[in-house]
């Protein structure tokens, strides 16, 4: 995609931006319907955590999305965000790294190299017989903790084991290092000047992920979405939901109890329907791979350009090219 200059767009008008949604695939459901597989730890092909598994339900080879979990989330939370995009044509693996004990940093960035390094062999054997992944495009994602996880994989945090695959892209939603820039997770990422990766990165945070309810803000700022993408000197792209919160991209009504919590209770949400904000969040995602994994650039050139196309305000969009 060529260069677009930095912009920053003030949008109002909500009947406007469902019209254009309307036109715009990336933010509607895509054309195939989609199977979700769990894989326990006790399958016969050892996965080394639990996986949520959501494929394209069609005859064909697709790229592949590694989803991480934020901060005590179940990976199942997400379900509605990673069907958007299976219809895409993604197949979505999302491992279960921890449940409600935090691990260090060090542990979560191996144990998700330990699952990386798991599909080379072990993903196929559990996929439906007529769909294959491409492990050659490959991208890291990740909410919250998790995107945090995302960009230290990508930064070779990762030693024991050392990850066997290469990433194509990466993408952060709303990513978070710690819950000050001086109390940040080991290993503290946000430390360096710079990311030292050439990987595409594109970063979606929230307007009020830095604004505390009961609890400290969970994306505070110094150690939030800012942050991460100020940090990447590789082609990347930002986008901020204004009118959105920090867990606002999860499922409506996620059937984990702990998720359910920490999505209704414990921190700041948007006053309107999550639908428009999963959609906006899976339609920034999918527009960014396919113009990078597919070198289909309309959807992400029209959001950069005319952010009014979102289903929710973006404020600001900024869009470099290295």
């Amino acid at each position: 995609m060529a260069a677009v200059p930095a912009v920053s767009v003030d949008v109002e008008a909500k009947p406007d931006m469902a019209t254009a949604t309307d036109q715009l695939a990336a933010f509607t459901r895509g054309n195939y319907s989609t199977k979700s597989i769990t894989v326990d730890t006790s399958n016969s092909s050892s996965p080394p955590k639990q996986l949520f598994i959501v494929v394209p339900d069609e005859q064909g080879t697709y790229n592949v999305i590694i989803f991480f979990h934020g901060t005590c989330l179940s990976h199942t939370s997400y379900t509605q965000l990673f069907e958007h995009m299976a219809s895409h044509g993604f197949i979505v693996v999302a491992p279960q790294l921890y449940n409600f004990l935090l691990p260090s940093g060090n542990k979560e960035i191996n144990s998700a190299a330990e699952v990386i390094n798991w599909l080379t062999t072990g993903l196929r054997l559990n996929l439906p017989e007529n769909v294959k992944a491409n492990l050659n495009l490959v991208a890291l994602m990740g909410h919250s903790r998790g995107g945090r996880t995302a960009f230290a994989l990508a930064l070779g945090y990762a030693k024991n084991p050392a990850v066997s695959l290469q990433f194509s892209a990466i993408v952060g939603i709303d990513p978070v290092a710690g819950t000050t820039k001086m109390t940040e997770l080991d290993p503290p990422i946000l430390s360096l000047d710079s990311f030292n990766f050439t990987t595409p990165v594109a970063v979606i945070g929230t307007g009020l992920g830095g604004v505390s309810r009961c609890v400290a803000p969970c994306a505070p700022e110094r150690a939030n979405h800012e942050q991460f993408f100020n940090r990447c000197k590789s082609s990347r792209a930002h986008f901020v939901a204004t009118d959105y919160g920090h867990m606002d991209m999860l499922d409506d009504n996620p059937s984990d109890w702990k998720s359910w919590a920490m999505s209704k209770c414990m921190f700041k949400n948007g006053k309107e329907s999550r639908d428009p904000m999963r959609r906006c969040v899976g339609g920034i995602a999918m527009a960014f791979l396919k113009d990078y994994f597919d070198g289909q650039s309309g959807d992400l050139k029209k959001i950069v350009e005319e952010p009014s196309v979102a289903p929710i305000k973006l404020d600001p969009v900024q869009f470099i090219e290295a």
